[in-house]
């Protein structure tokens, strides 16, 4: 029997890699390890609609297309060492498997702050179990909530609980302004009234010390000299790739997993990288590598990787034809010779909160210095394009459908921009 095809990480990244490579030739057995015990699910309404009780757990399962029914499906146990040399993957119950080809998708997990005190009321949110236990604590009535970090998943939790009724809902971040980092100032700013007008305070340009309370928060103290009263606190600063079960292969592990313009890691020809965990070469901007936490990114690079892949093992190298642009956003044109063309992903995310939405093309957060106003206005529904040394980046909408609709047309302009090779 064929050595299969190891995926480990059997998320939305996982799950699509597999589908991928079944849709690029692979007919070969594909096994996938995932260390939460579920089936892939949807992420994104954990902050919104499954925290507010408004969807069920069933209802955020991912259907696995039918060429993966043969698929072997191992959850609820995690890799814990490969040896690329060997082609082995140890996984923590013991077991070894051998693979012909490794998918690398095991993604992230939250950052912790590491600030003295009691544990007890503290929540991070990235998995379904998270989640579950995040909406127990919100039960109560009257719940004073501190969120520290004002990135996305800050200020989805923030608005959600608001929507609750919590009694107080407070953000804290070191930076002037919620998302100023991939939005810029001015719908930073924007986005800041729109949560304090539902009444949603923030502590800006503040750093979280320590939490006051015996074996559960009570408090937590700022580097002000401050202390915000709180029943729950959620800690959405940031994320860590989880790359240590390859520690010892060689590889750039520095932020997630270092690859080349194909997804391939370390240089080896029968290794691949999908999803949050791969830091690729940005070529639509400026070749430097990067990781994209986007929801579009797990199934544009399993899309490449898996072209990539099965071209390998079926002995073809890299040259294979290319497949037309389904509009994922992923670059498929065929390169010289009829080689794929390097992986250059046009980036989409966005964002519910209240009743408005983020909705983002390109990489914006590279042109926040050059923000213009393309459509609207920013008390209403706006478009605003970001532009880099003249060139546009990103578009971004705030608003409703009108915004949102009004950003979609830019996407084609950006998605014709050639990348940079």
């Amino acid at each position: 029997m064929r050595a299969p095809v190891v995926v480990v990480g059997a998320s939305l990244a996982g799950l699509r890699a597999a589908e991928q490579l079944r849709a690029a030739g692979w007919d070969g057995p594909i096994t996938l390890v995932g260390d939460e015990p579920h089936p892939p699910y949807n992420r994104p309404p954990l902050s919104k609609a499954f925290l507010a009780g408004t969807a069920s757990s069933a209802s955020l399962t991912l259907r696995p297309r039918p060429s993966v029914a043969d698929a072997t499906w191992l959850l609820g146990t995690r890799a814990v060492r490969a040896d690329l040399d060997r082609r082995t993957v140890d996984l923590a119950d013991g077991r070894t498997l051998p693979y012909r080809a490794l998918v690398v998708a095991t993604g992230t997990r939250p950052r912790r702050l590491t600030c003295p005190g009691p544990s007890g009321g503290r929540h991070t949110l990235r998995t379904l179990a998270d989640a579950r236990r995040l909406r127990a604590a919100l039960a109560g009535p009257g719940a004073r909530v501190v969120v520290v970090g004002a990135g996305f998943i800050g200020c989805e939790v923030a608005a959600t609980v608001s929507a609750l009724g919590a009694a107080d809902v407070t953000v804290v971040d070191p930076l002037p302004l919620p998302l100023l980092g991939p939005l810029g100032e001015l719908l930073a700013t924007e986005l800041r009234d729109r949560h304090e007008r539902r009444g949603v305070r923030f502590a800006l340009g503040r750093h979280v010390t320590g939490f006051a309370g015996r074996d559960r928060v009570t408090g937590v103290r700022l580097d002000d000299g401050g202390t915000l009263a709180a029943d729950v606190v959620v800690e959405s600063v940031g994320s860590l790739a989880n790359t240590e079960w390859l520690a010892g292969n060689g590889l750039d592990l520095t932020d997630g997993v270092l690859t080349d313009a194909h997804l391939r890691v370390g240089g080896r020809p029968d290794v691949v990288a999908v999803g949050d965990i791969a830091r690729f070469p940005g070529l639509r901007y400026d070749g430097v590598p990067r990781r994209v936490e986007h929801w579009s990114i797990p199934t544009d690079t399993a899309k490449h990787a898996a072209r990539v892949l099965a071209a390998h093992l079926a002995g073809a190298g890299d040259h294979t034809e290319s497949v037309a642009d389904t509009g994922t956003g992923a670059d498929s044109r065929a390169g010289v010779g009829g080689e794929l063309a390097p992986f250059a992903p046009l980036p989409t995310f966005w964002s519910d909160q209240y009743d408005f939405r983020l909705q983002s093309f390109g990489a914006p957060a590279l042109g926040t210095a050059d923000a213009r106003v393309l459509y609207g206005e920013p008390s209403a529904d706006v478009v605003v394009g970001y532009h880099r040394e003249g060139r546009r980046v990103g578009v971004v909408a705030l608003g409703g459908q009108t915004a949102v609709a009004a950003a979609a047309r830019h996407r084609a302009d950006l998605l014709q921009q050639s990348p940079t090779t």
